[in-house]
């Protein structure tokens, strides 16, 4: 018999135990890798070439407090700006749901395209969403999660204006990082409401990545002191400062691993503890005729990382094969328009596990280290 096999007859030795052991240490790493991307998805949102020039503009005070909408001629004669659109969110419930699973957005029509030049959609899509007055623009995977089709109609119960509208489906986009908005005319906002003259934000397109400071700092100062200043910062800057406004998602979800790998310690520790335990005669045996301390302990770290490791592979490994090739939107219901597990977090899985593997080999190890010959043998199987 080879150490190798010896090895893995030993670790197997009660299956229905090293099986547990496995399984409880591949469901704690996959939820420690989910718990990672999510983390990621959730502070590092998904960045496309065109965010790079997109800039939004929002009341300094709120971003609730609404803005006037004579300010888009200002805005426009600033130099380096090569587009800019209202974009008014109007929080409106789809068949009576609790929540909302997609936003819907107030826009000009004509700026879709200049403004948001990576979104995908037919011509004959962006063609009626600039001459009917009540179409609407939705995102792919709302699409899908509704059933949705072109000519279609929708109802929306607004919860922050006066109305419920009701839209036509002329087009379902699809190529942004965010696939689940929806998006309708502004002037029909200003019609249902009747609340004219005000927008939500203002988002717009700086021709050059070289101008972008110039132009938020044109914009900051261009209503600087008036009745409805602004606060102008790039698309990522203004996600990250949306998302800031959650709490400290990044402590909690940290608290949260702390917890699941000092679990998983305590359970790894437990069960290696029990199976050196149940093999202190046949150690004993070793140690008599001429195994060393240190090849003893070399048996019990490699019996622990072999498990850690095995239950890595399926846990993260797991983890990697149904977020990569999974339809995340769909088993998240739409909360996540994509899940990437990155390298980072992979190493980050099978790190955890190789110290797992390698702390719970520890106390087992002190204990054949100290335990005698005489003292082994009388040790009952």
């Amino acid at each position: 018999m080879t150490i190798p096999t010896f090895i893995l007859k030993n670790a197997l030795r009660n299956k229905r135990r090293a099986t547990l052991s496995i399984l409880s240490v591949a469901v704690s790493l996959f939820l420690l890798v989910t718990l990672l991307v999510a983390l990621r998805e959730i502070t590092l949102p998904a960045e496309d070439v065109g965010a790079a020039l997109r800039v939004a503009v929002r009341n300094k005070i709120s971003i609730a407090n609404l803005l006037p909408a004579r300010q888009l001629a200002a805005i426009e004669r600033i130099p380096g700006i090569a587009a800019v659109t209202p974009f008014t969110w109007y929080g409106g419930k789809y068949k009576n749901e609790e929540g909302m699973t997609f936003a819907q957005f107030a826009m000009d029509p004509k700026k879709l395209r200049p403004v948001f030049g990576e979104t995908k959609m037919s011509e004959a899509g962006y063609e009626a969403f600039e001459k009917e007055k009540d179409a609407a623009v939705i995102g792919r995977i709302s699409a899908e999660k509704y059933k949705l089709k072109v000519g279609d109609k929708i109802t929306l119960e607004s919860t922050v204006y006066p109305c419920t509208m009701e839209f036509k489906i002329v087009g379902i986009y699809s190529g942004t990082p965010d696939d689940r908005n929806m998006l309708f005319r502004h002037d029909y906002l200003d019609e249902s409401s009747g609340v004219e003259g005000m927008v939500g934000m203002w988002w717009l397109r700086v021709s050059s990545a070289e101008e972008m400071p110039g132009v938020i700092d044109a914009i900051n100062k261009k209503f600087a002191n008036t009745s409805a200043e602004v606060r102008a910062e790039t698309e990522r800057a203004f996600q990250l400062g949306f998302i800031s406004m959650w709490g400290n998602i990044k402590l909690l979800v940290t608290l949260v691993c702390s917890a699941v790998v000092f679990t998983l310690l305590l359970v790894t520790a437990s069960t290696m503890s029990m199976a050196i335990r149940e093999r202190f005669r046949e150690l004993a045996i070793l140690k008599a005729i001429g195994f060393r301390r240190r090849e003893l302990f070399a048996f019990i770290l490699a019996e622990s990382f072999g498990l850690a490791m095995a239950g890595a592979l399926i846990g993260v490994g797991g983890a990697y094969v149904l977020f990569t090739y999974g339809d995340v939107a769909k088993l998240t219901n739409g909360l996540f328009p994509s899940f990437e597990v990155t390298s980072k977090i992979v190493g980050i899985g099978t790190l955890v596990a190789a110290m797992l593997g390698i702390i719970a080999s520890i106390m087992p190890s002190l204990a054949v280290a100290k335990m005698s010959v005489t003292d082994g043998l009388k040790t009952l199987d």
